[in-house]
């Protein structure tokens, strides 16, 4: 009897929610059964922040389908109809069971609009924390267009009950960042300083990640950032927010 085989989109528009999905990928990718499709778009797709679709192709991920859904304008809102265009058209071909998402990006979202208004089962991972600002609304409307949740602690399970889930459609699975912290798996820090040309002994990692509601005040606070960086008189390796 020829056996069924299940297919599952993962959608991922950065660096950080490609991380927390990247283990659940390599699993499915080789077990018996199933079929894995990564749908690719957002930050991936900016040269501006490292073409990062590159390093998910490095990766060994089978079935990649890139998709370009920002403009020279960022408008989170034009952002999220050109990434439910986009991944409509493409679930539309391949007729997934499983649409999996993460996180509280407007690419997130768009995968749970058009799975649960396409009648495709839908899992949210890390749905039910709390953050503040555009990116918590963002993620409870996810976790409301969504069939299971994959969520990281007995708090995020509650606080997804409180908002009308079904326990027994919330699953405490702890971080997969985890996944990705095995010291044995991780490159030396010898060998990173090399690969981005990093010349400091002594350093540290510094980013500047605007309150997307208070945009008024950036240019101030950045300021505020860049001379607190430089009154301390130490090394930093800066590195870009996300585009959003």
């Amino acid at each position: 009897m020829k056996s069924v085989i299940k297919r599952v989109v993962f959608l991922t528009g950065t660096r950080a929610d490609f991380g927390k999905l990247k283990s659940l990928i390599k699993i499915l990718q080789f077990t018996e059964g199933y079929d894995a499709h990564v749908f690719v778009t957002g930050m991936h797709m900016n040269s501006l922040y490292g073409s990062t679709i590159d390093e998910i192709r490095k990766g060994g991920f089978d079935n990649i389908y890139p998709f370009i859904n920002h403009d020279s304008i960022d408008n989170m809102d034009r952002t999220l109809a050109k990434t439910i265009d986009g991944f409509s058209h493409f679930i539309a071909e391949i007729k997934p069971d499983l649409i999996v998402v993460h996180g509280d990006r407007v690419e997130a979202m768009a995968g749970a609009i058009s799975g649960s208004l396409n009648n495709i089962l839908v899992a949210h991972i890390e749905g039910g924390e709390v953050s503040g600002t555009i990116d918590e609304l963002i993620r409870h409307a996810v976790s409301k267009m969504s069939h299971a949740h994959l969520v990281a602690n007995e708090k995020a399970k509650k606080r997804l009950i409180q908002l009308g889930e079904l326990s027994s459609s919330i699953f405490i699975i702890g971080s997969p960042d985890l996944d990705l912290m095995d010291p044995n798996k991780l490159p030396k820090l010898s060998d990173v300083k090399i690969y981005y040309d990093i010349e400091f002994d002594n350093f540290a990692i510094a980013m500047f990640h605007p309150v997307t509601t208070e945009f008024k005040s950036i240019k101030k606070d950045a300021k505020e950032f860049v001379n607190s960086l430089i009154d301390s008189d130490e090394n930093y390796i800066v590195i870009y927010p996300n585009n959003d």
